[in-house]
């Protein structure tokens, strides 16, 4: 009999843990829209709720604090970008440094065409001087960089890419990947082009990736 009970916790609990996993990844995408729009400053775990229909707090049970809650969402969202990495240019595989970073480019850039409140949860952070643009450079930022650098600098060495800083290379790409999310909705008062259409969603990289990767 006790068996049969344990056997039958077994599914409930980890039904439990699945919907605790994906309340948290609610709870950190809402917290990242509401930081785009509002600013650290601006931004407050009741509105933040009330995004989702929750009790404020059932959020506060997950995380004590607005500072707590700003730095899970921003590892949340770099590490739905590194997931994407590991899928589709794995560290320790046999692709080259150039096709490995234009695979790493264009995953950043997919994520922020799927969730392009992303680009401006960190552009509000540049606005000021901050704790928590110092928290995230060290503790988000760096590892990534570790990871980008020494790629593009060997590209750089085969001569496929520009001879400038690495960092340089690297901001541009990031500026070239945030277009669609940043100009999308101008663009499409100037032009009729919508920025969630797949079409041109295809059409901007393939011209970002043949312009600084070239052919393959």
């Amino acid at each position: 009999m006790a068996k049969q009970t344990a056997r039958r916790a077994r599914p409930r609990k980890r039904a439990e843990q699945q919907r605790s996993i994906e309340t948290r990844a609610a709870i950190l995408n809402a917290a990242i829209a509401e930081f785009a729009e509002r600013g650290f400053e601006g931004a407050s775990i009741r509105t933040i709720a009330d995004r989702l229909g929750l009790q404020h707090p059932l959020i506060t049970y997950h995380y004590r604090s607005k500072d707590i809650l700003w730095r899970a969402a921003a590892e949340h969202a770099f590490a739905q970008i590194r997931s994407g990495w590991e899928v589709l240019a794995p560290e320790g595989s046999e692709l080259s440094a150039l096709a490995r970073l234009r695979r790493e480019y264009a995953t950043l850039f997919q994520y922020t065409v799927a969730f392009p409140e992303f680009h401006r949860f960190m552009r509000q952070e540049t606005l000021t001087s901050n704790p928590r643009l110092k928290w995230v450079a060290e503790t988000v930022l760096a590892p990534l960089l570790g990871r980008l650098l020494p790629q593009i600098v060997e590209a750089q060495k085969q001569g496929l890419l520009p001879a400038v800083d690495p960092i340089l290379f690297h901001y541009m790409m990031v500026s070239l990947s945030a277009t669609l999310s940043e100009f999308g909705p101008e663009m499409q008062i100037t032009s009729g082009l919508s920025p969630e259409d797949p079409k041109v969603v295809a059409a901007y990289w393939r011209l970002v990736d043949e312009t600084i990767f070239g052919d393959e």
